[in-house]
C-alpha cells in the first residue's frame, strides 16, 4: 500500500492530522492505530473512566521502572490504546497551559509557537459552550462544555474562596490563576474524544482517508536519511506502508521516541546494547521526559451522593444507570473531577505552580485500590517540576514496552513545592463549606511534621498522566526536531504530538496536543 501521508497514532494529534490533511482531496492518508476501533461504552460515558483508568481495557497501562524519589516503587502510566488515543481514556478536562508557557518555547528558539502564534490554533479546534470570544472559538469540531455541578464541587470551590483564592470562571482565558469549575470536553452526556470529534464525521465520507485499527508500528522503513514508510504488522501480519509525501510519526510521548529508536534512529548508547543498527545518531530521542507529579488527599465521608461502594449507593447508581441510558445526564455524564484550581505556593511567583483537582469520590492508587463507603478527593500536583526523566528500551522486540523513568521527586525543589501545595490543599478542605460532608483524612490525619508529610508523599506520588518532551522541539544538541516539528537530520519525518514539547505546560496536556497538530497540519500541507 502507498499513501501521500502515513500518520502513526490514532491519538489526540493523529486524529486531527488526518482530518486536516484528508480534507484535500487530491492527497491520500493513512492513519494507523494500534489498539481497537472506539466502540467500548466504557469510553463514551464518562463515568467509564473508573473502570478504564485501572484496567488495560483500550489501556497500554504502562509501568516505570523503581523511582528512588518514591522509595523504590513502580509508577503507573495510563495510555490509550484505541482510535482517540488518550483523549479516549483520559479525565476529559480542557486546559491549555499558562500563557507564557508558549511564550517559553518561542524563547528557547522555536519561532511560531509563542502564545499570540498558538491561540488561533486553539482557536480553531474548539466549539466553546460560551460562544466565540477573544480567547475561544465556537466553530471548531472539539465540544469544549460544563457539566452541572455536584454539591461538593460547589462547596470546594466555595471553600478556595474561604482560603483566600480568588473565584476564577475560565482557566483558559485571560487568567489562570485562581479556584473554579473545569472545562470538560463532553456533549450531551458523552466523551467528546478526537476520534469522536475529528475523526467520526469525515471517515466514511473522504475515500482518501484510510484508517486502519490493530496496525502495529514496528519500525519507519529508511532509504539512507529519507523516511519512505512504515513497517506495520496488522493482525499478525507484516506489511510495508509506503509514504510518498511523509511518515508523521504521533504516537505519544513514550510511543513516538520508542519507534524512532527501534527505527536506528536515537542515542547509540540506547541502540547498541539491544543490538539495533544505528540509522541516525540523535542522542535527544527518549531525552527531557517531563511529567507533573501528583499526590491524591483521601477522604471518607457519610454523604452517599459522593461516589463509593454501599449498598445504598449501588441502589443509586443502578438508578443513574437507567436515567442515563434514557436521557444521558445525572451522575454517569461527570468526569469525577469537576473543579479545581490553579494556585502559587509563593504570592511572588509570576504564575501559579500547582494544579488541584476536586474529585467527588475517592480515587487511591489510580482507581486501583478500592475502599467501601463513600467519599471524596483532592489531588495536587507540581505544575514544572525540576525533575527530569527519560525514555529508552528494554528490548529490540516492537512489542514489548519501553523503558519508563520520569524520575519522580528527584529533585527537592518538587518535594518542597508539593509539601506546600498538599498543605494548601488541606487548608482549602478544612474550611467551613465542606464540613456537610463529614471528611475524615484517610492517609494524612495526625501527620503535622514536614518529615512525616514528605515521607508520605513519597509514599503516595505518581503521574497524573502527562507526560511530555521526549522528542523536543529546538536547536540545541539534545533537540530532535526543529521548530516545523520535522526530525533533524531525516528527511520526509515529523514528529506531531506531546513529545514535542521543549518544556511542560502548566496544565492538562490534550488540549495543547490538539494545537500542536492543528499547528503542524499547516505546515505539512504548505511543504
Amino acid at each position: 500500500m502507498e499513501f501521500d501521508y502515513v500518520i502513526i497514532g490514532a491519538g489526540s494529534a493523529g486524529c486531527v492530522l488526518a482530518n486536516r490533511l484528508s480534507a484535500d482531496p487530491a492527497v491520500s492518508v493513512c492513519l494507523l492505530e494500534a489498539g481497537p476501533e472506539d466502540r467500548s461504552p466504557l469510553i463514551h460515558a464518562p463515568v467509564g473512566v473508573a473502570a478504564i483508568l485501572p484496567t488495560r481495557h483500550v489501556n497500554w497501562a504502562f509501568h516505570t521502572v523503581p523511582q528512588k524519589g518514591l522509595n523504590g516503587r513502580l509508577g503507573y502510566q495510563p495510555r490509550g490504546k484505541v482510535l482517540g488515543g488518550s483523549s479516549s481514556i483520559n479525565g476529559m478536562i480542557y486546559i491549555r497551559g499558562h500563557q507564557s508557557d508558549f511564550d517559553d518555547w518561542q524563547a528557547l528558539g522555536n519561532d511560531g509557537w509563542s502564545f499570540a502564534d498558538v491561540l488561533p490554533y486553539f482557536r480553531k479546534s474548539e466549539m466553546n459552550h460560551r460562544g466565540a470570544d477573544d480567547f475561544h472559538g465556537d466553530r471548531g469540531e472539539l465540544y469544549v462544555g460544563r457539566n452541572p455541578a455536584h454539591a461538593a464541587t460547589e462547596a470546594f470551590i466555595e471553600a478556595g474562596k474561604l482560603a483566600g483564592h480568588a473565584h476564577n470562571p475560565d482557566f483558559n482565558g485571560s487568567e489562570q490563576e485562581g479556584v473554579g469549575h473545569y472545562d470538560v470536553t463532553i456533549r450531551d452526556g458523552r466523551r467528546w474524544s478526537t476520534a469522536t470529534a475529528f475523526l467520526k464525521p469525515i471517515r466514511q465520507a473522504r475515500k482518501n482517508l484510510t484508517v486502519l485499527t490493530a496496525a502495529n508500528a514496528e519500525r519507519i522503513v529508511l532509504e539512507g536519511k529519507k523516511a519512505v514508510g512504515v513497517s506495520v504488522r496488522v493482525k499478525g501480519r507484516r506489511q510495508l506502508i509506503k509514504a510518498r509525501k511523509e511518515v508523521l510519526l504521533s504516537a505519544g510521548a513514550f510511543g513516538s521516541p520508542h519507534l524512532l529508536m527501534l527505527s536506528g534512529i536515537g542515542p547509540e548508547a540506547e541502540l547498541k546494547p539491544q543490538g539495533i543498527a544505528v540509522q541516525h545518531e540523535l542522542p535527544g530521542v527518549g531525552q527531557n521526559l517531563r511529567d507533573h507529579p501528583d499526590v491524591v488527599l483521601c477522604y471518607k465521608s457519610h454523604d452517599t451522593s459522593l461516589l463509593g461502594m454501599s449498598v445504598r449507593g449501588s441502589l443509586k447508581m443502578g438508578k443513574a444507570l437507567v436515567d442515563y441510558a434514557r436521557h444521558k445526564r445525572g451522575p454517569f455524564v461527570s468526569n469525577f473531577a469537576e473543579g479545581g484550581g490553579f494556585l502559587k505556593t509563593d504570592p511572588s511567583l509570576a504564575r501559579p505552580d500547582i494544579q488541584l483537582h476536586s474529585v467527588v469520590g475517592i480515587v487511591d492508587d489510580h482507581n486501583r485500590k478500592l475502599h467501601w463507603g463513600h467519599g471524596f478527593s483532592c489531588h495536587v500536583c507540581v505544575l514544572r517540576p525540576k525533575s527530569i526523566g527519560s525514555v529508552g528500551l528494554q528490548s529490540n522486540d516492537p512489542s514489548a514496552p519501553p523503558r519508563l523513568d520520569p524520575n519522580f521527586l528527584g529533585h527537592d525543589d518538587d518535594v518542597q513545592t508539593l509539601l506546600k501545595g498538599y498543605r494548601m490543599a488541606q487548608e482549602i478542605v478544612q474550611q467551613a463549606p465542606m464540613a456537610r460532608f463529614g471528611l475524615k483524612d484517610l492517609y494524612s490525619e495526625g501527620l503535622y511534621r514536614d518529615e512525616q508529610l514528605i515521607e508520605l508523599l513519597r509514599q503516595r506520588t505518581d503521574s497524573i498522566y502527562h507526560p511530555v518532551g521526549t522528542c523536543k522541539m529546538g536547536n540545541d544538541e539534545q533537540a530532535v526536531v526543529d521548530s516545523q516539528l520535522r526530525v533533524h537530520g531525516i528527511e520526509s519525518l515529523r514528529v506531531v504530538d506531546a513529545s514535542v514539547m521543549p518544556t511542560l505546560v502548566g496544565g492538562n496536556t490534550n488540549a495543547p496536543s490538539i494545537m500542536i497538530a492543528e499547528r503542524a497540519a499547516e505546515w505539512i500541507a504548505r511543504a
